[in-house]
């Protein structure tokens, strides 16, 4: 990973939790991702998003600013990376990664790591970086998307990592997500005008206010003017975007 796109979450996740939280639509893709595993461990756990509430869920999570944002129903997360997991081979039934993996240092190392823990499958949720110009955000954001695309694996090699036996399925986003990454967004522009939505999607870390400021300066003239309307304005009532969230269940 290029250390200039590793997101700090100590000094700039305070307020993550907020506005990223577990949207249930997706959270059925999931779910039913893991199977009949019934221990999971979870990497770069974050928050809690999408741990499932009927299975032994292990967090780990290199963050305190995360981990201390963990909601009081969820069990506490361990101190731990990707790269150095703290089980045994062959310890639980799958490993799950949320969102979570182009902000690994070595993440060749921490997917072979989770496929070692792992009994019976590895779930991991990603965006694919050669799918991000569907969303209308390249238009508007194209710096804050180009920084995505660096950050984000390509599909294929993580499923060549994970061993190539996988599936993936590219998840619809509802119109009224929860979850507040990017495209959740699709339908409801007026969001990223506000300095604390775009706080909890990491790739805005990577610039400054004023060129924030530049970047939305657009989004909010076109919405003045009825421009974003005009050409995206049915998207404000399109119950679901397929975009570029994709989640990957390699079998192990």
């Amino acid at each position: 990973m290029d250390k200039r796109f590793i997101f700090d979450y100590d000094r700039h996740g305070g307020q993550y939790a907020s506005h990223r939280r577990t949207d249930a639509r997706i959270a059925r893709y999931v779910h039913d991702a893991l199977g009949a595993a019934a221990t999971v461990l979870n990497v770069g756990a974050g928050a809690g998003s999408y741990e499932p509430a009927d299975r032994y869920v292990i967090a780990l999570e290199p963050s305190a600013a995360m981990r201390a944002q963990r909601p009081v129903d969820l069990p506490p997360a361990l101190i731990g990376a990707a790269e150095s997991l703290p089980l045994d081979d062959k310890s639980v039934d799958a490993a799950m990664a949320m969102v979570t993996i182009h902000h690994w240092k070595d993440l060749q190392k921490g997917l072979l790591e989770m496929k070692s823990v792992a009994r019976q499958r590895v779930v991991i949720m990603t965006f694919d970086g050669d799918a991000l110009d569907s969303f209308w955000n390249a238009e508007y954001f194209r710096e804050v998307v180009e920084t995505e695309r660096r950050r984000y694996p390509k599909i294929d090699w993580i499923m060549s990592s994970l061993g190539g036996n996988c599936s993936i399925t590219a998840i619809p986003i509802p119109l009224d997500c929860v979850d507040g990454f990017q495209e959740a967004f699709y339908g409801r522009p007026e969001a990223f005008l506000d300095r604390e939505v775009r706080r909890a999607q990491s790739a805005w870390g990577f610039f400054s206010d004023a060129e924030q400021e530049m970047m939305v300066s657009r989004l909010a003239d076109d919405l003045h003017s009825g421009a974003w309307d005009s050409k995206y304005g049915h998207l404000r009532t399109q119950p679901f975007f397929t975009g570029a969230l994709r989640l990957i269940t390699a079998f192990v």
